[in-house]
């Protein structure tokens, strides 16, 4: 008879604690792996919800690179996986550094046997409810919408909302890393609607579009007569942020000065408007986003890499929307219902070449530029339906970044051209089937295989 236990996968290479771990979780379909090797083998086979990883594996028992790699190819092969990470080595630092990979938690050594469990099993526990909101979400159809109001059926998408929802509550600062248009400052208000200051204000500046000599007096304020033109004291954005949150996008952009004066806030919390002699502490959280390679300015000497420090305590990396598959058919329905109402009535849906077009196409400028094609077709169209010569794209088919395990391709390619077939045929069974060119029991059980709704 197989076996219905969760499957958890401890990833340890002292032999005792293998076995004292393994006695301790018999609730649990217990593997074992002690080396990178096995355990990756262990995780393409058998898929466990939860892996406890020991970060001193070999052939670096004694430091901390073999345990981080197995931990980045677990997240890269098999995102939802929970993976708990125990070590002795330089907790903090670790902690914070396994959680920006994607560890679930951290736990430092020498191991308590049932604080451990406790863990592991608020893990599994969040595991199944991660894997029930997959299917709501999916059966939810455009009503999709996670934190901060964002718009998403896409696991990669719902991951990075998790993230967020894990650190609103600390005091760290956040980096958003993503392409121009993918939602930063919408995953940004989404952190500060879900942290305790929430009540504060959330206050956004980018840095790039405020020319460099203004851009000092708009974070910092300044005082009255500070200079030409300052004829009243003016608070700064840092300032209005007082009790909430600050947003600096494109932070990239400012200028080295300035990023000395940011720094020092950062270290004391206190501020001094331009002509100001008096220190003035300010409460604000800082969360920042970039298009740009910081660690490549940091080479080139352009950013400071204390500050990038303390900006980075937590790093989230946001997808493309090429890399969010069916989410371009899900956001183009939920913008044309908005911008028919406002500028064409008569516009009802998209005619398939159109969810042809949507699907193939690249989207370089994400969901920005997508918002801005469906806003053109929505006023170009001339009948009930938008065509793809409205959007002014083709149909050219867009692979995507290449996955090397054959099982997450072929799972992933399925379960793309699934979601793509329910979107065109507005979750039809027998539409999405003859378009599939499989029978309706066939669908069912691709379906239920890959925890999709129609």
């Amino acid at each position: 008879m197989a076996d219905t236990r969760p499957k958890l996968l401890i990833v340890e290479d002292d032999e005792g604690l293998q076995a004292q771990l393994k006695w301790a979780y018999e609730d649990f379909e217990v593997l074992v792996a002690g080396d990178r090797a096995s355990a990756i083998a262990a995780l393409r086979a058998e898929e466990p919800s939860v892996v406890t990883l020991d970060l001193g594996l070999p052939p670096d028992p004694d430091g901390t690179s073999e345990g981080f790699a197995v931990l980045d190819e677990i997240m890269a092969l098999k995102p939802d996986t929970k993976v708990v990470v125990a070590s002795g080595h330089g907790a903090r630092e670790s902690a914070l550094t396994a959680i920006e990979r994607g560890a679930y938690d951290f736990y430092q050594k020498p191991v308590d046997i049932e604080q451990l469990g406790l863990i592991v099993r608020r893990a599994l526990n969040l595991h199944a409810i991660e894997r029930e909101n997959r299917v709501l979400w999916e059966r939810a159809g455009e009503g999709n919408t996670v934190l901060g109001g964002l718009v998403t059926s896409a696991p990669e998408m719902v991951k990075v909302a998790r993230t967020i929802e894990r650190v609103a509550n600390t005091s760290v600062s956040v980096m958003l890393l993503g392409a121009s248009g993918t939602g930063k400052e919408l995953l940004a208000q989404g952190l500060h609607d879900a942290s305790g200051r929430a009540e504060g204000n959330f206050v956004a500046i980018n840095c790039a579009a405020i020319p460099e000599n203004l851009l000092e007096s708009e974070l910092f304020g300044h005082e009255k007569g500070a200079f030409t033109g300052a004829v009243k004291t003016t608070e700064g954005k840092i300032e209005m942020a007082d009790g909430g949150t600050l947003f600096l996008d494109e932070v990239g952009d400012i200028p080295l000065p300035l990023q000395v004066k940011l720094l020092r806030f950062l270290q004391e919390r206190t501020i001094e408007r331009i002509g100001g002699r008096k220190s003035i502490p300010v409460d604000t959280r800082i969360v920042c986003a970039t298009h740009q390679d910081l660690e490549a300015m940091i080479a080139d000497g352009r950013f400071r890499e204390d500050l990038f420090y303390r900006l980075a305590e937590i790093v989230v990396k946001i997808p493309s929307l090429a890399e969010r598959p069916g989410d371009a058919v899900l956001l183009a329905k939920v913008f044309l219902k908005r911008f028919a109402r406002e500028m064409n009535p008569q516009v009802t849906g998209f005619a398939p070449d159109a969810l042809t077009a949507i699907d193939g196409w690249g989207w370089p400028g994400n969901v920005r530029e997508l918002e801005n094609r469906v806003k053109r077709a929505a006023i170009m169209a001339e009948g009930k339906l938008v065509k793809a010569e409205d959007l002014d794209l083709d149909d050219e088919a867009d692979d995507g970044p290449e996955v090397l395990n054959l099982k997450s391709a072929r799972e992933r390619a399925d379960r793309r051209v699934i979601r793509h077939a329910l979107a065109r045929n507005e979750g039809n069974i027998s539409s999405t089937a003859r378009t599939l060119g499989i029978s309706r029991p066939t669908l069912y059980d691709l379906l239920k295989q890959y925890d999709l709704q129609s």
